[in-house]
This record gives structure tokens, sequence and C-alpha cells, in this order.
């Protein structure tokens, strides 16, 4: 077990250093021209459409599109957000951060075109109700039934067991180490939530999350003010350390400035997932007039993951100076030695209550991209969902109390497939995504403030099913 673990260790580097970095990078320039870079000047397009929709009132059994964002939100906003960036900074120095700012700005106009796509061949599932996704497109638009269905059973393993399994492992850790809590009983806790969280399907993982999601990013962005407030005067001299390193490495980060680029755009790449597959499962739910609009929506997305959640780590490692490059002590410990150098004997529980609340909120969004690719397979009978439905808490329930640094190299091994099974599918139909692009920017320069889309919008209604044509 120790040497095959070792081999997919050995294929995942690889993979995620020549292969999936080169294509998401390429793809992600080649998009953000090709959108005359969408993430900029459509940005305060969308904020209005996020507020906008957050304010509306809710149609009772449909997912709004500020539902939709805060499922994809819960998913990708993880612990890999306070453990992750820690990590980084450790194996790549301060520069990391600069890096990984960069490869967020590229990947939102890649989170767009995906997004994007799943909202226009979306299938219907009830009134005002839809699912979607990277293996819908490339069935219904790309004909190529194989690829999909390989695609849905990868992401229903990936992120349905393994990834939640990950999450509650985390969770279980943490409250041991700060409350001395029994992982068995955090076991029974976690299953039960998750079994209460997932019963009632899509619509209720949207109510719950789009009450869960801002409260948690909120308290974990107010620590982080809090932490700049106490260190202003530090301030400035991070934001030049961080630039400074970003071409100009310390001695210490081993492999100079390719590992700080690597290792920050590595970082960037797993925490917001922009091209990975994922989102797209959670963008084709949401009830909209016009596919951009959610497309915008997941765009921002990736803002919030890196350059606002990911950033509030950073800042919090940075300002602390507790960190070492290549020191032993990293990840969780780090950011939780960092808050504890603060704010003192608090930090420790603080953490482990972020860490539940980040970690929970990504076994329930996970769920969901696994609940919707069963769907995929359209059979009549409720016993695979519900099948799903038990493994899913078994998952959990495992998860507390294993060791899991296979099921994480496995995890990733999965993700990697996806990844480039996707940026295939969307490289292929970009230009529709663009098309759909244009259209709402013509409306709103006409005057229309609420663009609406139909099948004869693209010219090409082929695997075209959720829209009406007009």
């Amino acid at each position: 077990m120790v040497l095959f673990n070792s081999i997919v260790s050995d294929i995942n580097n690889f993979l995620w250093t020549y292969v999936i970095i080169v294509v998401l990078i390429a793809c992600g320039i080649g998009f953000t021209l090709r959108t005359r870079f969408v993430q900029l000047t459509m940005l305060p397009e969308m904020l209005r459409l996020l507020v906008k929709d957050g304010r509306s009132k809710r149609v009772h059994g449909t997912v709004s599109s500020f539902q939709a964002f805060c499922v994809s939100t819960a998913s990708r906003v993880g612990v890999g957000n306070i453990a992750g960036v820690a990590i980084a900074i450790v194996t790549g120095g301060p520069g990391a951060i600069f890096w990984m700012w960069l490869i967020a700005f590229i990947g939102s106009a890649t989170g767009f075109i995906e997004s994007t796509l799943a909202q226009i061949y979306k299938l219907p599932r009830g009134k005002n109700r839809f699912h979607g996704g990277p293996a819908y497109y490339i069935q219904n638009r790309l004909h190529q039934p194989a690829v999909a269905k390989l695609f849905a059973v990868l992401i229903s393993i990936t992120f349905g067991l393994i990834y939640v399994s990950v999450q509650a492992n985390t969770i279980a850790l943490s409250l041991e180490t700060a409350f001395t809590v029994p992982p068995l009983l955090t076991a029974a806790v976690i299953a039960i939530l998750t079994a209460v969280s997932i019963s009632g399907g899509m619509v209720r993982i949207a109510r719950i999350t789009a009450y869960f999601v801002p409260i948690m990013a909120g308290l974990y962005l107010l620590t982080a003010f809090a932490v700049i407030l106490m260190n202003l005067d530090k301030v400035p001299g991070m934001f030049a350390l961080i630039i400074h390193d970003a071409f100009t490495p310390q001695a210490a980060v081993g492999g100079g400035i390719g590992t700080t680029i690597l290792t920050g755009i590595r970082r960037g790449l797993f925490s917001n997932e922009a091209g990975e597959g994922s989102v797209p499962n959670a963008a084709a739910t949401a009830n909209v007039s016009h596919p951009v609009k959610q497309g915008l929506v997941q765009a921002f997305g990736v803002y919030v993951d890196t350059w606002i959640v990911c950033t509030a780590t950073a800042f919090i490692v940075l300002l602390s100076g507790q960190y070492t490059i290549g020191g032993e002590l990293t990840g969780i410990a780090l950011t939780q030695k960092s808050l504890e150098s603060i704010f003192g004997g608090l930090a420790p529980g603080a953490v482990a209550l972020m860490i539940l609340l980040f970690a929970f909120s990504s076994v329930i969004g996970n769920y969901y991209y696994g609940e919707i690719n069963i769907a995929f397979f359209e059979t009549k009978s409720r016993l695979p969902l519900t099948l799903y439905r038990v493994f899913v808490v078994v998952m959990a329930a495992f998860g507390c109390v294993a060791e899991l640094p296979l099921v994480w190299n496995l995890a990733d091994l999965f993700m990697g497939f996806l990844a480039l099974t996707n940026l295939y599918a969307i490289a292929r139909l970009a230009k529709y995504a663009c098309a759909a692009l244009d259209d709402y920017i013509t409306k709103k320069k006409s005057g229309i403030t609420e663009p609406d889309f139909s099948s004869n919008t693209l010219g090409d209604s082929d695997g075209i099913h959720a829209w009406n044509s007009k």
C-alpha cells in the first residue's frame, strides 16, 4: 500500500506540475482574450447581479442565482483555504501569493466559460428546476456519451465520497486537538448532520448554503480584518515582500523562482477549481433569464475564493510572522499558531470552529456534485440516489476516524482526469459561451436591463433543451 501511494503521488506531481497547469493556463489566457477580458470589463455587472439576486425574494422550489453561487462557494471554500495557503507560503515563500492572485485572474475567464456552457446546455428537472454540468454538455452538444458517463462517475466518487471523507477527517482532527472531542463522537454527529442536510436534495442544500456561506466567510474575514488593524504598520511592508519575492525569492525557497511560481499557481488552481468541472454542476441549477448571468456570478466566485478568502489566510500568516520558509510548522497548525500569537489562548478553539464551518460546508457542497451526476444516468428508480446518500453519510463518518493520505492522492488523481476532460470540452464549445456573452452585452447596450435568452440566440440550437425558442 505504501508503494502504491508513492506511485500515485509521483503521477500526481507530474500531472499537476507539467500537464494540467500548462493546459489550464493556456486555456485561461485563451478564454481571457476571446471574451475580451470578461473578468475585468464585466466586474461591475458581476457585483450587480450578485447583490440584486441576493436581495430578491426566493421562489419556492427553485434555485436562485445567488443560491447556486453559495453552493459552489461552499464546495470550493474549504480547509484548503486555511491550510493550503499556509503550506504555499512555507514552500514557495510570500511571493507565491502574487502568483496565486494572477492565476485567479486568468481562471476567472475559464470559470465564466464553463458555467455559461452549463447554463446553455442544462436540462429541465421539473417546473423552473434544472440540472447540468460537464457530463451534460459533453453528451448533449459534443455527443460523446462514453466520455460524459466517465466524467459523471469520476466526479461522483471524487467529490461525493472521497472529498467528503477528507473534509470530515479534518473536522475530527481539529475538534480533537482543540476540545479533546473523541473522533467517534464527531463521526456520529457529522453523519447525522450530513444526512439531514442532504436528504432534501438540491433545494434544501441551496437554502442551507445561502445562509451558511455568508456567515462562514464573514466570520473568517472579520478575523483577518482584525489582524490587519492590529498590525496596520506592517501592511505596506507585507505587500512589498509579496511583490519582491514573487520575482526574487528568498534563498530558503528550494528551487528558486520556479518553486515560487508553481506553488502559487497550484494553490490558486486547487483552491478556486476554475476549469476542473465541478462548479458548472451548481451553476446549471440556477433559474436565470440568460446563461451569461450565472457565468458572470460564478466567474466572480473565483475572486471570492482566491482574492478574498485565501488572501485573508495569507495576511494572517504573513502579518503574524510565525512562518519559516521550509520549516516544519505548516498547514492548519501554522494558521492556528499565527492566530494564537495575536489573540492568545482563544485561537485554537476559534480555528477549530472555523474549520468546522468551512469543512462541513464543503461536505454538503461536494455531495451535490455527486447527486447531479447520479441523475445524469436518468434511471427512473430512486434506489441509486438513495444508495449514494447512504454511502455519503457512511464516508463522512468513516473520514472522522480514518487516516487518509492515499485517499487524498487518489482524489487528486481523479481530479486531474476530470480537469483534462472538462478543459477538452469547454475548449471546443467556448465559441457558444462567447456568442452568448456578445448577445448579453448587445442587449445591455440597447437599454435592456435584464436580457433574456432563447434556443435561437446562438443560431445553433443543437443540445439546447431548457430554453424556449422566441
